[in-house]
């Protein structure tokens, strides 16, 4: 017996599909699979007729149907976009659609995939690291004019622009004019990291504060050679004890 895939009952193979997929043509829905029927919360006979555009937002639908256009002649790029569902709730969802041929009509399936757990947590996760970037961008003043700056976790371009524009200010209002930038804390250390204390430590200096970095590896130092940065003009220690040594605090309780 010879096998072809042109034997597969291509009905079947997206009946079982475990993501919710449409099939549409000329703004009509034609079909929607088993899933598709809980993930919309709805029987068959009330979306089979119904436009594809009746579940996006009003302001989505022109750049939807221009979308549906271009795909009966080729797969369309991955979105994501907010739909609801036919009891009115909304979900954040990942959308893909591409040309399919039923006979001699050319019509459109597109994959519905549920993202609003991911997007969830991505909210929850950035809420979080503002909350961290927001602490670790304050200064904790130790004794009159000291105060020390400990950095922590990842610092990327946002991070290094909100430790440029929170740190002067609050170093200011604590009438700071020495301060201990701890980066014991930073899991990473690229040339990023390295322009960013460099950055604070000139602006700082300008405004009249010693900068004092502690916490520098030696990957630091590698790093600095590499990009050439000559880190000659700036005081640097292998943790806070030393550095507060340096500057006379022998005994802080």
């Amino acid at each position: 017996m010879r096998e072809s895939i042109e034997d597969i009952n291509y009905k079947e193979v997206i009946e079982y599909s475990l993501d919710p997929l449409i099939v549409h043509s000329h703004l009509k829905i034609i079909y929607v699979n088993g899933a598709a029927e809980k993930f919309f919360r709805a029987s068959r006979e009330e979306v089979i007729g119904a436009s594809p555009l009746d579940i996006f937002k009003d302001t989505s639908k022109p750049a939807i149907t221009k979308r549906i256009s271009g795909a009966y002649s080729k797969p369309a790029e991955v979105i994501e976009e907010t739909i609801y569902r036919m009891d009115g709730t909304s979900v954040e969802v990942e959308l893909y659609c591409h040309p399919v041929k039923i006979g001699d009509t050319i019509a459109i399936q597109t994959y519905v995939k549920d993202i609003s757990e991911r997007k969830q947590q991505e909210n929850v996760n950035y809420e979080m690291n503002m909350q961290i970037n927001e602490l670790s961008a304050q200064v904790v003043p130790l004794l009159e004019g000291i105060a020390i700056l400990p950095l922590l976790g990842v610092i990327d371009h946002d991070r290094a622009k909100q430790l440029l524009e929170l740190v002067p200010v609050n170093v200011k209002e604590h009438g700071i004019n020495r301060l201990i930038i701890d980066s014991s804390g930073v899991y990473k250390f690229d040339n990023l990291v390295i322009d960013s204390l460099l950055t604070i430590n000139n602006v700082l200096n300008l405004i009249g504060v010693k900068c004092i970095i502690t916490g520098v590896r030696p990957q630091l130092s590698v790093e600095a050679v590499k990009i050439g940065i000559n880190l000659k003009n700036i005081t640097t220690f292998s943790n806070v004890k030393d550095a507060l040594n340096y500057l006379g605090v022998n005994n802080l309780k």
